[in-house]
């Protein structure tokens, strides 16, 4: 059942049953919604990397930090096309462009526009996440074809202004609210590890799961501490409430594709698989994830091999 209407007080409820009980519950949602042994693949490539004036503390393109990441121009639309090619050969079915912008330009989006439009004249699924956007700009990127824009929440609302003072919370959900009314599927979650109590997190899915309409993709990322950002040197979460993060995310939002993001690659293959048995049905697949490592794809074919997991494919048009 659909539900817009969940109190934090049930969402945490839910993190704190017997994890038996809650990967159970999870998992017999997770089948009744989705073939359980398919996992829908999406490559993420950084299109225009660094010098982002936001002040996000988990962010190493973040000009507030002090990291190795420069910043860069705008990617030619050639080099873009040459990437989303190796990834649909990798059996990526969604190719996902990243630029590290507060907001884009006029200019900005009349090239992305002409990725957008390339890249699915390959046969693959397109998203974007390029910062706040006006609503003229949201509609323009769908009709240049763009399938997803993802802009996450991150966290609570409550807890937002420790991570973030640069844009507020309800920037956000302005944002999410444009990439609707343009008709462009929404993908949108959050980040485990910054800090926040489990009460936080009950309260980032619930405000998801109450929106007028869930996210088609909720990704939730492991936060992978960068030497030089503001949350470097965070306590480290156990595995366990991170696969109950998971787990609730299916369960609150049933019909949405829940992401195993960003910090695959400090999770052990036992981590991984709860994800997955959990309702986890979505990875980025590559070496990369913008500026932050990823588990290669070998590494992902052996360990989709050992589960009996396969890529979900496309329909054809």
């Amino acid at each position: 059942m659909i539900r817009h209407d969940w109190s934090v007080e049930e969402v945490i409820a839910l993190f704190h049953l017997p994890f038996n009980d809650l990967v159970f519950k999870a998992q017999s949602i997770h089948r009744a919604n989705f073939d359980p042994n398919a996992v829908q693949i999406s490559t993420l490539l950084s299109i225009k990397t660094g010098g982002c004036p936001e002040d996000c503390g988990y962010c190493p393109q973040s000009a507030h930090a002090d990291t190795d990441v420069k910043a860069e121009k705008l990617m030619d639309t050639a080099l873009v096309l040459a990437e989303a090619r190796k990834a649909k050969a990798a059996g990526a079915s969604r190719f996902c462009m990243g630029a590290a912008w507060r907001s884009p330009k006029e200019r900005d989006i009349e090239k992305v526009s002409e990725m957008i439009r390339e890249v699915k004249a390959l046969g693959l699924e397109t998203c974007a996440t390029l910062g706040m956007l006006q609503a003229d700009q949201a509609r323009t990127l769908k009709e240049a074809g763009l399938d997803y824009y993802n802009h996450n929440i991150d966290t609570s609302e409550s807890f937002y202004s420790e991570i973030i003072t640069t844009r507020t919370f309800q920037n956000r959900l302005d944002t999410l609210e444009m990439v609707r009314a343009a008709g462009i599927n929404v993908c949108c979650g959050g980040i485990v590890g910054m800090g926040e109590k489990v009460e936080d997190r009950a309260d980032m899915l619930r405000t998801l799961a109450n929106l007028p309409e869930h996210p088609e993709s909720v990704p939730i990322n492991l936060l992978v501490q960068v030497k030089g950002t503001a949350l470097d040197g965070m306590a480290r979460v156990e595995p366990l409430d991170f696969v109950r993060t998971i787990a609730v995310a299916r369960i609150v939002m049933p019909e949405s594709f829940v992401r195993l993001s960003a910090g695959r690659e400090e999770m052990s293959e036992e981590m991984q698989a709860l994800c997955f048995l959990s309702g986890a049905n979505s990875i980025f697949y590559g070496e990369k994830l913008l500026t932050t490592s990823n588990p290669d794809t070998h590494e992902d074919r052996r360990l989709f091999d050992r589960l009996g997991l396969k890529p979900l494919q496309l329909e054809a048009a």
